[in-house]
């Protein structure tokens, strides 16, 4: 094992402190972080890359196989508080394997599933490995690496998100046309293993710092500028994903396009999330407000486009790239944001809020994305993720972070 970062503070349970800072970068565990973040998505939005036929394996509609995302989601806005106050006495690391491990089972119990509340069952599962990971991987970030180093840190982390864009709907969509959506599970839980084994080598002791209650989420979330970034982390995520879930299906429908450009045009979506996600992180150095405001007006204005011109190969391509270019810019702008600047001695609770509030909206996106597909067809999603984006930005424009900030 490495050795642990040091300087830390002992816990402490009144009054949070700032954690000191590493003498030197904990790179190794950074990128296990962020082998984590990729295995992490990648099972979260299977269902999407593989919502066909998995539906039809399943014997049920699109919407009803949307809405497994949903059950991922709810398990996840509850386990983010709940993991963090359960474990608040453990060894962050421990928690990190922990989560890693029930990451492996989701999806081989998704790869074997026969019925679709055996699969949702494995997507509680995952939900509670997401929640765990989500509500410390920023607070983290800050006990591996100097404070001038945590935008890098907090950037590849992140990286793993968008390499997940890029990789998992291409690769899941065309494995599940070749060798079945089942072996694309499969393939999650192998990564999810490797993963595993490099963190189980490189993750340093981190003992609890801020030891989270429900006194002190309560705490930070009376914070007027936590309220403003919790209102457009909701909007933002919930107008994603209602229409995220259904790019597959809206491709073959509108468009038309076969599964050979769909994996393409996945595959640009991909690209597209990924270097958004280092546009984010260069916007968080010099203007949080710009990274803040600038992603969910381009998502509005992609979604409008889709709208608009969706019966054109080309068009409908255009505007999925930039809105993943968008969405790809998301997190590292929020975490930022949220956790890091905002309320950097309290970044463990903060950071709870934050993945809860984030899988709340991902739950209410799916919702009402299934309902608007089942009874107002598939355009109507699009709408929905139009006016919401485009309230996030108004959001931020109107209340977000100083200029300065």
């Amino acid at each position: 094992m490495t050795e642990s970062a040091t300087g830390f503070m002992k816990a402490v349970l009144h009054g949070p402190e700032k954690p000191d800072q590493p003498s030197r970068p904990a790179w190794g565990a950074v990128i296990s972080l962020a082998l984590g973040t990729f295995g992490l998505v990648t099972a979260e939005f299977l269902p999407a890359c593989v919502l066909t036929p998995l539906a039809h394996d399943l014997g049920i509609t699109e919407g009803a196989a949307g809405q497994t995302m949903t059950a991922t989601a709810i398990a996840a806005a509850i386990s983010a508080p709940t993991t963090a106050i359960i474990t608040k006495r453990l060894d962050r690391r421990i928690v990190l394997w922990a989560m890693m491990l029930l990451q492996i089972l989701s999806n081989v119990l998704a790869e074997v599933a026969w019925s679709l509340p055996v699969f949702l069952a494995a997507r509680v599962v995952l939900g509670i490995a997401l929640g765990g990971f989500w509500s410390i991987s920023a607070s983290l970030a800050m006990r591996l690496v100097p404070n001038h180093l945590l935008p890098r840190a907090m950037s590849i982390i992140l990286t793993g998100v968008s390499v997940a864009i890029v990789c998992a709907p291409p690769i899941g969509a065309y494995v599940g046309e070749i060798w079945g959506w089942r072996a694309a599970f499969m393939i999650a839980a192998v990564v999810n293993a490797v993963t595993l084994l490099v963190q189980l080598v490189t993750i340093p002791t981190l003992p609890p710092v801020e030891m989270p209650g429900f006194r002190s989420l309560l705490d930070a979330a009376k914070k007027p500028m936590i309220k403003v970034a919790l209102l457009v982390v909701l909007l933002v995520a919930s107008g994603h994903f209602a229409s995220f879930t259904y790019i597959r299906a809206f491709l073959e429908k509108v468009p038309a396009l076969d599964i050979e450009a769909i994996s393409l045009v996945l595959l640009a979506s991909g690209i597209g999330g990924f270097l958004g996600n280092l546009a984010g992180a260069f916007l968080a150095k010099h203007s949080l407000k710009a990274v803040a405001a600038m992603p969910p007006l381009l998502i509005a204005i992609a979604a409008v486009s889709l709208l608009m011109v969706g019966a054109s190969a080309l068009a409908s391509a255009i505007a999925i790239a930039v809105w993943s270019f968008a969405f790809g810019a998301v997190p590292v702008g929020v975490q930022t944001w949220l956790v890091l600047r905002a309320v950097p001695e309290q970044a463990e609770s903060a950071g709870v809020l934050m993945a809860a509030t984030f899988q709340v909206a991902i739950a209410a996106g799916a919702i009402v994305g299934g309902l608007l597909v089942n009874n107002a067809g598939l355009s109507s999603v699009f709408a929905y993720s139009a006016v919401a984006t485009f309230l996030a930005a108004l959001t931020v424009f109107l209340h977000g972070p100083n200029r300065e900030t």
